[in-house]
């Protein structure tokens, strides 16, 4: 059996120095960021607020909806599922059909107050090998149980989106050593409906249940 290390990581945020007052030049912004600041307001929260669940907020919406009081368009960015996309790039197509439809409908574009324009962030990821290195379910089972969530975090978002990857670590690896049906069931779960502590157990879960059967 192949082994599988445990990764873990940090993240360092940084300002790109670009700001946006209004949804028009929101649009114009999202359209030519660097993928990793479309990630980073995607899923900041994820991580910054693990304790919370479910349906994490994305900034964009968050910023129509609270300092543009644009309810409309903050539901219409708060509705984007972003389990359906399977890169960056399709993600960011998807906000910019949002705001371009958005900025057809509308007559006049509502400017921010001063200070709280849209300010673009990033974040630069630091990957750091763990000494978990598992070569068995029960192993492997047992490693979720010990990792930090920012291990959870990498294995199961990084990877699939902000690595390129299209898949999660783990369904990757029990794949390749012939658990294809658990690797299905990981990868068909929503891992954004809850919170990170709740992914865990429940890929705690998921591996002892297939232990079982």
């Amino acid at each position: 059996m192949n082994a599988f290390r445990f990764t873990t990581k940090l993240d360092l945020t940084y300002l790109l120095g670009l700001k946006a007052k209004n949804a028009l030049e929101l649009r114009a912004l999202v359209a030519e960021v660097p993928a990793m600041s479309i990630y980073y307001h995607t899923h900041h929260y994820l991580q910054q607020h693990h304790y919370l669940s479910p349906e994490p907020p994305n900034d964009f919406a968050y910023w129509a909806t609270e300092v543009l009081n644009d309810k409309i368009l903050g539901e219409r960015l708060w509705s984007i599922d972003i389990i359906q996309f399977g890169s960056i790039g399709a993600l960011r197509e998807r906000l910019l059909a949002v705001l371009e439809d958005h900025a057809e409908g509308v007559e006049r574009h509502v400017d921010a107050p001063r200070g709280e324009e849209f300010h673009f962030l990033a974040s630069r990821i630091f990957v750091l090998p763990t000494p978990l290195i598992v070569t068995s379910l029960a192993t492997f089972r047992d490693a979720l149980q010990r990792v930090t969530i920012n291990a959870i975090y990498y294995h199961m978002f990084d990877a699939r989106l902000r690595l390129g990857r299209g898949d999660n670590d783990f369904s990757r690896w029990l794949d390749d050593e012939g658990y294809h049906e658990l690797a299905s069931e990981i990868r068909d779960l929503d891992p954004y409906t809850q919170t990170l502590e709740g992914l865990r157990q429940r890929l705690i879960s998921m591996v002892r249940d297939y232990e079982h059967a």
